[in-house]
């Protein structure tokens, strides 16, 4: 069963609202209309990209029904804190995961890619791991003057052979439909900052050694003004 059919046999629909991360995940929102309810917006932890506890009890109002956790880029969310909050609200708590099919065998793969990274990347904040993270994608911040470093930092590194992919363009409280008027910092710092790098576990080592040559070439783009 599907966000919404969960959502509507919970008897959550009109008049209830359900908090949803504004960081990608469209779907998770449209869930939420589509079961009647209105999505309110929540914002995330910078470490893992999902749903900060802290910022949901932050949103809760009287008419907040459920809450609906979104596992991303692999690395699972604090579903025991976000438990123990819905517990003392009284809310549903529903989780959602990015891919639908099962994970591959290239998970461990996927790890050593990712832990290559970590030990010789330079100039962009590599990822937090975790021994949970399967690393659906590897993302790193890169930091500067907001969007434009990270957009021109992509663009370098594309040029050089390396597909590297904006994971959340705009956050959906930017998208027209579910454009809202509240204050979400660490989203926006995240849509602003955040690039997948390949991480694929058909990659060889010439070509991760390609990822981390043509980022670590580009220090120049990553000065922050001042």
């Amino acid at each position: 069963m599907g966000t919404v059919g969960l959502l509507r046999a919970a008897g959550i629909g009109p008049g209830d609202e359900v908090v949803v991360p504004a960081f990608g995940n469209v779907e998770v929102a449209e869930a939420v209309v589509l079961a009647g309810a209105v999505p309110v917006f929540g914002d995330i932890d910078p470490v893992t990209y999902c749903l900060d506890p802290a910022a949901v009890a932050a949103v809760i109002s009287h008419r907040t029904a459920a809450v609906v956790v979104v596992h991303r880029f692999g690395r699972p969310a604090d579903v025991d804190a976000m438990r123990s909050l819905g517990q003392r609200h009284g809310l549903l708590v529903l989780e959602h995961s990015e891919l639908d099919a099962p994970l591959s065998d290239g998970v461990a793969q996927r790890r050593s890619h990712a832990a290559y990274l970590d030990q010789r990347l330079s100039g962009v904040v590599t990822p937090i791991g975790s021994e949970r993270h399967t690393y659906q994608q590897y993302v790193v911040r890169v930091p500067g003057n907001g969007r434009p470093d990270r957009d021109a930092f992509a663009r370098a590194i594309r040029a050089r052979g390396v597909d590297g992919r904006v994971p959340v363009k705009t956050p959906l409280h930017r998208i027209p439909g579910f454009r809202r008027d509240v204050c979400l910092p660490e989203t926006e710092r995240a849509a602003d900052e955040t690039l997948a790098l390949p991480v694929d576990a058909s990659l060889s080592r010439r070509e991760m050694h390609r990822i981390v040559s043509a980022c670590n070439a580009l220090g120049g783009l990553l000065q922050p003004a001042f």
